[in-house]
């Protein structure tokens, strides 16, 4: 690939664009805005307004690939979305479905491209000037990642829960079933949606004769009561996966050297979606939805029938 692309891939990083960013199709991206050729000054750059498929004709044209127009919506989503968020472009205003729809560098980053130092890009008192006055797309992502974090109080330390029904559901079981329903009990296990084994106390789960090796298998939330000696397996459903006779076995299966009393509940969200479930539910086991915390539905009559 040219040097040039390879230095612009590298005033990319320094300004802080994701690693996505970084690659080849938005470094020619930047060259093409810029009407930089192979063999051209830094100092000749411009700042016209131009289409995407100016962007895929001047790259095929003077760097050799071979981007078909179709690609435009990949070069849409992959460079110019993220670099009119870094303030490295801007747009005419028109409707995106405009034909005299156009893009254009901005002056700031038009100064930084002329200013590029081939040696020593990082020298560049323009990308200095650059980076000073922007916050890093890399830092602004992650500042909106860390927003979006649902925070969570587990086993008395604070955790965070990425966004979403499901983890919305644990954070519920974890904050308003356990001090109800398992009081005084240790989450040995809860599984985020991005990161799958957030809460997962392996040397508590071995010493109870848990099979840790199949944990792609365990339910979504272990709570473990000590002073009864009892183990709540919780299944968060949302969308898949209720308490079904199914999964009582995966579940006894992996535990078949657990000597600890065995709880299985299903929790949902509202009672909506516990009637899309309710005839999948097995036998002998607990429902808890957490629109009505207080209340608990038993799939086990014998053991509770009886005069209030």
């Amino acid at each position: 690939m040219d040097i040039k692309v390879s230095i612009i891939k590298s005033v990319l990083k320094q300004i802080g664009m994701p690693k996505a960013q970084q690659a080849d199709l938005c470094a020619l991206t930047i060259l093409s805005m810029a009407n930089i050729k192979p063999h051209d000054r830094w100092s000749a750059a411009k700042a016209e307004w131009i289409r995407i498929h100016d962007v895929i004709a001047f790259s095929n044209t003077y760097y050799g690939t071979t981007y078909a127009e179709n690609s435009r919506e990949t070069f849409r989503k992959q460079a110019m979305h993220h670099f009119r968020t870094a303030a490295l472009i801007e747009d005419n205003g028109k409707a995106t479905n405009s034909p005299n729809y156009r893009y254009r560098l901005t002056a700031e980053f038009l100064a930084v491209i002329r200013d590029i130092n081939a040696k020593d890009v990082a020298k560049s008192k323009e990308l200095q000037n650059f980076c000073k006055a922007h916050t890093s797309l890399t830092e602004l992502y992650a500042s909106k990642k860390k927003m979006q974090k649902m925070p969570v109080q587990i086993n008395g330390v604070a955790l965070t829960l990425s966004v979403g029904k499901h983890n919305q559901l644990q954070k519920a079981i974890v904050e308003e079933f356990a001090p109800r329903f398992a009081p005084r009990s240790q989450c040995l296990y809860l599984g985020d949606t991005t990161e799958k084994d957030l809460v997962k106390d392996v040397a508590k789960l071995s010493e109870l004769g848990f099979a840790i090796t199949l944990h792609d298998k365990m339910p979504d939330v272990v709570l473990y009561r000590d002073d009864k000696n009892w183990l709540y397996f919780v299944e968060a459903v949302t969308s898949v996966g209720p308490m079904s006779p199914a999964r009582i076995l995966e579940i006894q299966e992996m535990t078949k050297d657990v000597k600890a009393g065995k709880i299985f509940v299903t929790a949902f969200l509202d009672f909506d979606t516990y009637k899309r479930f309710s005839k999948d539910l097995a036998w002998e086991t607990e429902v808890w939805i957490a629109d009505l915390p207080e209340h608990m539905i038993h799939l086990n009559g014998d053991k509770f029938l009886g005069p209030r």
